[in-house]
Order: structure tokens, then sequence, then C-alpha cells
């Protein structure tokens, strides 16, 4: 592997991309609140915490607003031509795979996805359908994208002005997985770190915080937290006010008497008088969040983790090693780059998703005026094959 200097992912995606609310980058496209009635996406009732929640990437929902974007962004960019086939390429098989399916079907296209993830096993390739018609194409390795573009052509898979391409953002374009994703990793538990930390002050314990979230973060607390990264850094930070503990938070999550992160955090707030008065806002804050059926309410941390992330992109020196590169900074795949510029080349509607929440990916107006970049405008290096 080796670099290829800095760039930013606008350089093939321009703005054309939705992070986790939905709302696009290129204001010219409807955001969610526009598309629901268009959709079909039925409110809660009122006061519910699903009365206007964000879709997740694997639900139907999610795919019919996407088809939407990808349609809308196609009429500016081509007003006179008909998309009429996706392609895909993500990192994860469940995920990405159930996204990329929905979405075909949604859009009523045939489409194949490339779905990357690098490890030290022999390079491999795997093709299976989907239950919906399409294809995905397993790779262990990114440098396989070359040979995916060679399989497209012998499929007769046509790239050009009628083809919608979906470039998966975190861990896929950034980051890429079982190459580079613990720089992502490393710049969102830094960001929790900071946050919790901040806000207990000389009450923080660094040790004790650690093995809390290490032990709260394994797979078998996921019915509980639903693997959410605002819920962890919450739950870490009521356990820092002595409130309640891991060991509490443990015995009856398996006794099943908690369930879920609303539950919890209602009982947080039937004590909140017993809260610091410091954390007293914060708490309300996230409650109201919660309440309202945000999926991302933990608003001070994830602005942190944008500051970590941009902090954690092109700051190495040019001529550092890759081995650096990889462990320190999160890169563009330049795999992933190179096609995407290529199949731009050849007309394609480039468009990227993200599960990142907007507060993790854009600049306050305050940073903003400070020079602070979107994500998917900030600088750093590309590495790959």
């Amino acid at each position: 592997m080796k670099s290829y200097g800095k760039t930013t992912i606008s350089e093939f995606l321009g703005d054309n991309i939705v992070y986790r609310n939905l709302e696009p980058v290129d204001k010219r496209l409807p955001g969610l609140g526009d598309l629901r009635a268009v959709v079909g996406m039925a409110d809660g009732p009122f006061g519910s915490a699903q009365r206007r929640r964000i879709p997740r990437k694997s639900e139907t929902d999610y795919a019919h607003v996407i088809v939407h974007l990808l349609r809308q962004a196609q009429a500016l960019a081509a007003p006179d031509t008909e998309l009429k086939r996706l392609l895909f390429v993500g990192d994860t098989r469940l995920n990405d795979g159930l996204a990329f399916a929905n979405i075909c079907e949604a859009g009523n296209w045939p489409g194949i996805a490339f779905i990357g993830s690098e490890n030290d096993q022999p390079a491999q390739v795997e093709i299976v359908p989907t239950a919906t018609g399409g294809t995905l194409y397993l790779s262990n390795r990114w440098s396989g994208l070359a040979d995916f573009d060679a399989y497209l052509a012998e499929q007769g898979f046509m790239v050009n002005a009628e083809t919608a391409v979906l470039l998966d953002l975190d861990k896929t374009s950034l980051g890429a997985r079982g190459r580079n994703d613990g720089a992502i990793n490393k710049a969102r538990v830094t960001a929790v770190f900071n946050t919790v930390a901040d806000l207990l002050g000389d009450n923080f314990n660094a040790a004790q915080f650690q093995a809390d979230y290490d032990r709260l973060n394994q797979t078998e607390f996921h019915p509980f937290t639903t693997d959410n990264q605002d819920y962890l850094a919450y739950i870490c930070l009521i356990f820092g006010t002595g409130l309640t503990s891991m060991d509490d938070v443990e015995r009856e999550v398996k006794a099943g008497r908690l369930t879920d992160f609303p539950q919890f955090i209602s009982q947080i707030d039937a004590q909140a008088d017993q809260l610091p008065a410091a954390l007293l806002p914060i708490h309300q804050d996230i409650y109201a969040n919660v309440q309202a059926g945000d999926p991302t309410p933990f608003k001070a941390f994830r602005r942190n983790e944008y500051l970590t992330t941009v902090g954690s992109m092109g700051q190495q020196p040019d001529d550092a090693p890759i081995a650096d590169l990889l462990a320190n900074d999160i890169l563009i795949t330049q795999e992933v780059r190179a096609l995407a510029l290529a199949w731009k080349a050849r007309g394609a509607l480039l468009f990227a998703l993200s599960d990142k929440p907007d507060e993790a990916s854009l600049p306050t107006p305050e940073l903003a005026a400070q020079g602070y970049q979107p994500i998917h405008r900030t600088l750093t290096h590309a590495v790959g094959s």
C-alpha cells in the first residue's frame, strides 16, 4: 500500500451525501421532513418516542427515502436521464446488504453490491444473490474493487448516466473496515471519554469508566443498549455520579427487569433530584431528546466526536510510514476513491450514506466560522493499493 496524497471525500461526491438524520448536505434536495408523506411514513401517537423517528439504514422507510433522494439528485445532474440500475459499495454483509436489497426493491432497480472487509486470510470472493434479485459481491480485500469493476463488465452491467452509485461513508470510503476502522473507533471512544470526564470533573474515575464502558459495550448488552453509543456514554456518565452502577445494571438486565434504554433513563429521571446540580441540565436535554425519538440524544458527546474525528484526519506528515497513517489517521480508501472517480467519469450519479450523526459530522456555525469543514470536506490522506 502507499499514500496518494491528501484529498477529500467531496472530490468525487461533492455534497451528495446524507448523514444519520437524512437531511441532505446539498440543500437543493428535500429532507426527511419533506419526504415523510411522500414515502408514506406514518407518525406515531402525539408525544410518543416514535412520533418523528428517523428510520434506520436497514428499514424499508429508509430505502424509500434514499430512492427519492437519488431521483431528485439525478433530476439536478441529468434531468433527461432516468436511473435504471444501482451499484452499492459497503462494508457489512448484514446491514449494508439489507439496505442495498431494500433500495433495489424500492426503486425497482437491478443492482450489484460490493461488500468489502479486509482480513489476513487468503484473498477470496463470494458471489451471492439477494432475496430481491440483486447480487452481493463479497471480498476480503479492498483491492478487490478493481476485479469487481471487471466483473460488472463481464455481467454486462453498465455503469453510465443511468446508474446510481451509492457509497457507504463510514468504514468504507473513510476508515476501511479491517484496515483503518480502528482510527474511527478510537476517535469515538476518545470523544466519550472526554465528554464524561468534562462533565464529572473531579469525580471522574478514568479506570472505572474504562472498565464500565468496555463491559457495557459487549454484545450481551446490545438488547438493552441497541449498540447505541449515545446510550453507552450517558449510562457511563450516570455510573460516575454513584446513582447506580455497572453491577446494578448488569443484575437488572440479566433478571429481565431492565429491558431498554428509555426505561433506564426514565428511572434516572424519577431520581433527578439526586443528580449533581451541574449535570441536571445535560440529563434533562438527553431525556427530552429520547422522548422525542432522537436516535442520537447525547449532543455534547456527538459534538466532541466531530472534533476528535476531524482531529484524526490529515494530521500525520505526508512522509509518515503507512503503518503510522493507518494507526493514527482516518484515511480515504484509495480503491474506493479511484473507482468512484472512474464511475463518475462514465456519467454515473454518485451519492453517499452515513450512519454517523449530523452533530458528529458537521461543524457548528461557530466552528464553521473558524474554518472547520464537514467530514466529507476535510483533507486527509488517501491510502490503498
